[in-house]
């Protein structure tokens, strides 16, 4: 297919590294965009080992003035941007007691409203050309939801509802919005870039025993996956060169399974298996 200018946000590493990498190695205009540049080495290493070329530009998705001047310099450069892929964000573990009001608003400011703010200023352009296509990279955790992470549910929930609701709005004007919904790859997310609530190793949490079993559990489960989160980016492939992509798209046997329980089962027999997942063992190791 002909060329595309692609901008994608999160790129320092996870699945907007290897997007980035992937894309440019079939000959589109990667404009790979982070909060810091100088963390941009694991980029540039895997996009030369591939052949690519990638335009690199500071984004940080909570700050629009860095949004707005990004956008502005590719507009001038290239005229046009045909997919927006928002993928940055990060993952906050713990109890909901355990969190402050500011790691909740932070989380939803860069995994929620971040996604708005960048497709909010891409949008216009999108319009004029009445041609363009936005990805949101959401999670299994924007349709089944589990304790211990309240705070990046939510935000996942509330970017594909608003996902949803923009696929209408902007489908008369040429624009496609989709949605890809990971399940558990063994990235950066649950590594280096992972957080935690302030009181997450607090010995006087009322939650301490059980934060700490869901963490190993989840750890446990992370460590022994085998995906290869190139998946992630070969979906993205698929869905800039498809004439009809579908809105809802699981890269992973894992995550499919998981929306097929979700959603047909009744609720109370799908708790029990969450429930059973990462409560196992739980009484015995108290």
């Amino acid at each position: 297919m002909p060329s595309q200018v692609i901008l994608i946000t999160g790129c320092s590493s996870g699945f907007g590294l290897l997007m980035a990498a992937r894309l440019s190695a079939k000959g589109h205009t990667v404009i790979a965009t982070m909060r810091d540049p100088s963390h941009s080495e694991a980029l540039r290493q895997e996009v030369a080992k591939r052949w690519g070329n990638v335009e690199i530009y500071p984004l940080d998705v909570t700050k629009v003035d860095t949004i707005r001047t990004t956008i502005s310099t590719v507009i001038q450069k290239h005229n046009r941007i045909d997919v927006l892929i928002n993928n940055a964000g990060y993952r906050m573990g713990g109890f909901f007691e355990d969190l402050t009001q500011d790691e909740i608003r932070s989380q939803a400011e860069t995994n929620f409203f971040g996604v708005q703010n960048v497709t909010r200023e891409a949008i216009p352009y999108m319009r004029q050309q009445r041609q363009g296509r936005i990805i949101n990279i959401s999670s299994v955790a924007g349709f089944s939801a589990s304790p211990g992470f309240s705070a990046y549910n939510a935000s996942k929930w509330a970017l594909e509802a608003f996902s949803e609701s923009l696929h209408y709005e902007l489908k008369p004007f040429g624009i496609d919005v989709l949605l890809i919904e990971p399940g558990t790859y063994n990235t950066k997310i649950f590594h280096e870039n992972a957080r935690y609530a302030k009181d997450f190793n607090n010995l006087q949490s009322p939650y301490y025993v059980m934060s700490q079993h869901i963490q190993k559990r989840v750890m446990s489960y992370v460590r022994a996956t085998r995906k290869n989160p190139e998946s992630v980016a070969v979906l993205a492939e698929k869905l800039i060169e498809a004439k009809n992509p579908s809105f809802r798209n699981i890269p992973d046997l894992e995550g499919k399974i998981l929306y097929f329980l979700r959603k047909f089962l009744p609720f109370r027999v799908y708790r029990s298996l969450v429930w059973g997942f990462l409560f196992k063992d739980f009484t015995k190791n108290r």
